[in-house]
């Protein structure tokens, strides 16, 4: 919690929030957010890649503006100068239309920002309903755009888009099939192949058992033969 006018003020990951550098280290720098609180800019979130000097970026007593990126169960908090996505990855849902803009154009198709970590591409064969030779023929960069999110890769962070119109489902078609009524002469013949079915399991009973007993006898009177021998 942060203070506000002396009021207590949640602090949310993702949130805006002013502070100024307290102090420097080699790892990062420690902010004042006020309500006597400190947050950690750790190297690795100064928003520059490689950077291996903290006071190339910030400097102590500099006002700056991060984003929260962690609230641990302790109440640490962890900023960064990067702003996060406005569309998270879990939100990131096949089917749904998002408004961007397109910010790359390549022979394969187009890049367009809809405000997730990464741009989502649009291959050429998703530009338009009908055959489209060059993407450049259909959008510029900075055009916006509305497109249809038709695959997400999580794992490889890959977001595939479409600007095609949804194709319409047809309706699943079905028929009721209507229960067919047996007639007096096919229950009867239904009800003697149960019958017949019922007389040739019992046979074939009587027939297992009478091969068990004779197997049983050979057995006694091997057994008896070996003895008197």
């Amino acid at each position: 919690m942060s203070e506000n006018n002396g009021a207590p003020v949640e602090i949310k990951v993702g949130a805006e929030i002013k502070g100024t550098v307290k102090n420097i280290e080699l790892y990062g720098a420690f902010v004042d957010i006020g309500g006597g609180r400190d947050a950690l800019l750790h190297i690795s979130q100064l928003g520059k890649r490689n950077v291996r000097n903290v006071e190339d970026v910030v400097k102590v007593g500099e006002e700056i503006t991060a984003y929260v990126i962690k609230v641990d169960d302790e109440g640490r908090i962890a900023l960064s100068l990067v702003k996060p996505p406005q569309l998270t990855w879990d939100k990131v849902q096949v089917g749904e239309t998002y408004k961007g803009t397109v910010t790359r154009i390549e022979k394969f198709g187009v890049f367009v920002d809809i405000g997730a970590e990464r741009p989502g591409m649009v291959h050429v064969s998703e530009l338009a309903d009908t055959y489209v030779k060059s993407p450049s023929d259909v959008v510029s960069v900075g055009d916006e755009v509305e497109v249809r999110v038709i695959k997400v890769n999580r794992r490889k962070r890959q977001i595939d888009l479409s600007m095609k119109s949804p194709a319409e489902e047809a309706p699943e078609a079905f028929e009721d099939e209507a229960e067919e009524i047996p007639t007096a002469m096919a229950l009867a013949f239904r009800r003697a192949m149960e019958e017949q079915a019922k007389d040739d399991s019992a046979e074939r009973q009587r027939k297992k058992s009478r091969e068990m007993r004779n197997e049983q006898d050979d057995i006694i009177a091997r057994t008896l033969k070996q003895v008197q021998n």
